[in-house]
């Protein structure tokens, strides 16, 4: 099976990226690679696998992301991944929050690269399925460059080909998640190092990357990048990867990727599914746009509304076609009276 490795992909982010929010951001990208929330491997393995883990055709390319230090559990969900017709199976070495460090994964595996490295084997083993990393530098008091090349060489003999580093540590005392995204400090010359000694590897970078063109400053180093928050603020952004980084011939415009959504939304509407879960995610797509704010408080407050559809969204784009014909007037006017 062919590897999805992409030099552009969206980060998996807790409480952001479920599938409603995937299917919108299929809406602007059809190339880039999605990625679920992280999912527990008991979760997985023991829990209502359709609540938890089912997505629409619409999302392909799309990886399940798993937490987990168990090979046999591990191996399990890689088979269950393949199974429900996901296109990568990734494990989480990365996430610092307590209730992930209780269960002995996430970013507390930078620790121990053995565990990692038969996890992944584990993996590979049971699926045709890509099976990546996605990881820290390091954490705490360790030396980043010997976690991170220590965890890299160790789950490259196990078979993986690609790693997703957030390159900055994570501090599992003192810091929260929120925290720990921010504060320590971004080592971006540390991947670029990885890539170096290991230019057989897809090595995709993650942390801090604000902009397009940030990414494609990274990719003069590095194979891929990976966009997280960014990417889910100003989601117009991702309307313009398949043209920048996929060579498309055209780019994904606002207005158009929210027709293009209407269908899933009133698929899910159907379905009983509440408005408010699918424009949670909308909230940005207009930003820096005339009437931005209208359009960000219109699907706040009247999705939340019983019985509300479609005709929220389209109150809410009317008030920035609104917003952005006033401004045209206005400079229409101001150039005839400089004229």
């Amino acid at each position: 099976m062919s590897i999805p490795a992409s030099k552009f992909s969206v980060a998996p982010m807790m409480d952001w990226t479920d599938r409603h929010c995937r299917a919108f951001h299929r809406a602007l990208t059809k190339r880039a690679l999605l990625y679920t929330e992280m999912v527990t491997t008991k979760a997985v393995i023991h829990g209502d696998r359709e609540r938890l883990i089912g997505f629409s055709d619409v999302e392909h390319p799309v990886a399940l992301q798993l937490g987990g230090s168990e090979p046999d559990e591990l191996a399990q969900c890689a088979k269950i991944a393949e199974d429900w017709g996901y296109d990568e199976v990734n494990l989480n070495c990365g996430c610092p929050s307590d209730r992930v460090q209780s269960g002995s994964f996430g970013a507390c595996l930078m620790r121990e690269p053995k565990l990692v490295a038969d996890g992944m084997q584990a993996m590979i083993e049971a699926t045709r399925l890509p099976a990546s990393v996605k990881c820290r530098i390091g954490v705490d008091d360790q030396d980043p460059r010997e976690a991170l090349f220590t965890l890299v060489e160790a789950c490259r003999k196990a078979g993986v080909t690609t790693f997703i580093v957030h390159a900055r540590k994570a501090w599992l005392k003192g810091l929260s998640p929120k925290e720990n995204r921010d504060i320590p400090p971004l080592d971006y010359d540390l991947v670029y190092e990885l890539k170096r000694s290991y230019p057989d590897l897809f090595i995709s970078i993650n942390g801090g990357i604000a902009t397009l063109a940030e990414a494609q400053a990274h990719l003069e180093h590095v194979d891929g990048v990976m966009l997280g928050r960014a990417a889910y603020h100003e989601p117009a952004l991702l309307g313009q990867v398949d043209h920048q980084f996929f060579n498309e011939n055209s780019e994904i415009a606002p207005f158009d990727a929210l027709d293009a959504y209407r269908s899933y939304i009133a698929a899910r509407l159907e379905e009983g599914v509440p408005l408010t879960h699918m424009t949670r995610h909308m909230l940005g797509l207009m930003h820096g746009l005339p009437g931005a704010r209208a359009f960000r408080r219109i699907l706040t407050v009247d999705s939340i509304v019983p019985g509300a559809g479609l005709e929220v969204i389209d109150r809410g784009v009317d008030a920035v076609r609104d917003a952005l014909a006033a401004a045209q007037a206005r400079r229409d006017a101001y150039l005839m009276g400089a004229g």
